[in-house]
């Protein structure tokens, strides 16, 4: 029985750790070739130097379980180095098929305390981060669906946060980000799907460097033998599926993951809509019909507040 990966190769940024390890391991098993990606820092805020160290343990353990997987040391943000890295997927698999975009950093603070470094280096690694290797894989699937004559075989898996559906008071940069990482995977999902590529995001859960601090207190803690009810492990499974041929008729979609539970993430709709009496509202209708409204629903509610999804501690 074949496996539902085999023939296929994936590319895995920030694989070196934490979720992006889990990920790795997981398209591996299911058949894929990976080139496990992680630039080495180990600082969760992109402090610290470089090293292979990360990528090329999980590319050696994903061998010795039997798999097929070549490290790669390198910055996706940068643009050149982003290039090497779809080049190098292509030169030892002979094709890319899979995109995990995972890498990132954290540089928290409240926004009148950021400064314009921590802003920019956040977005950088994640947003830019995930421009720059979708930008060379797609130039792939599109020359090679060309040659084809009819489209090919893409996957693209990018990685949001409910911080952009909720918001994170302490976390202006990384919000953004996450949000903007929606709207590249939205249109890159109309872009590329007549070359046969789709494209969609995740928004896990998962108890990981990063996050240990930010999950402090939630979830469950897991009893000696069982897994951690946020481990990156309850994450994996849904990216490996996403990058199978079964997900086929599922892009542009953005879904939260987490211990034992996927959620389809319905895109905004109109909650209430107001038309002037004249042909221009004034200043004295509005309040009457925006007042009258937010005056009934609870102060500070945001879209898709953590409590509709259920982020609950426990």
């Amino acid at each position: 029985m074949s496996l539902p990966l085999e023939g296929l190769s994936a590319i895995v940024t920030g694989a070196g750790r934490g979720l992006g390890r889990a990920e790795a391991v997981e398209l591996a098993r299911l058949g894929a070739g990976v080139v496990v990606n992680d630039f080495g820092q180990p600082g969760r805020d992109g402090s610290g130097a470089a090293s292979a160290g990360p990528a090329q343990e999980v590319a050696a353990e994903i061998r010795a379980a039997g798999g097929r997987a070549v490290a790669h040391l390198g910055d996706v943000a940068d643009h050149e180095q982003a290039r090497e890295l779809v080049e190098l997927a292509v030169r030892e698999f002979g094709k890319l098929d899979v995109l995990v975009n995972n890498a990132g950093i954290l540089r928290d603070r409240m926004v009148f305390s950021m400064s314009e470094e921590e802003w920019d280096s956040v977005i950088r690694v994640h947003l830019k981060g995930h421009f720059n290797t979708t930008h060379f894989a797609s130039v792939h699937w599109r020359e090679r669906s060309k040659a084809a004559g009819g489209p090919v075989y893409g996957r693209i898996v990018n990685t949001s946060s409910e911080a952009f559906l909720a918001g994170s008071a302490g976390q202006p940069n990384y919000a953004a980000a996450k949000g903007g990482v929606v709207g590249l995977t939205t249109s890159t999902a109309l872009a590329l799907r007549k070359y046969g590529v789709t494209a969609n995001a995740i928004c896990p859960r998962a108890r990981t460097r990063m996050t240990e601090d930010v999950f402090a207190g939630f979830g469950e803690a897991a009893a000696p033998g069982e897994l951690d009810s946020l481990a990156p492990e309850h994450v994996a499974p849904l990216v490996g599926y996403l990058a199978s041929p079964a997900a086929g008729r599922v892009n542009g979609q953005v879904l939260v993951v987490h211990g034992g539970m996927v959620a389809v993430v319905e895109r905004p709709r109109v909650a209430a809509k107001f038309d002037t009496a004249k042909g221009v509202f004034s200043y004295e209708e509005l309040d009457e019909a925006l007042s009258g409204y937010f005056a009934g629903r609870p102060e500070g509610e945001t879209f898709g507040a953590a409590e509709v999804l259920g982020l609950k501690r426990g």
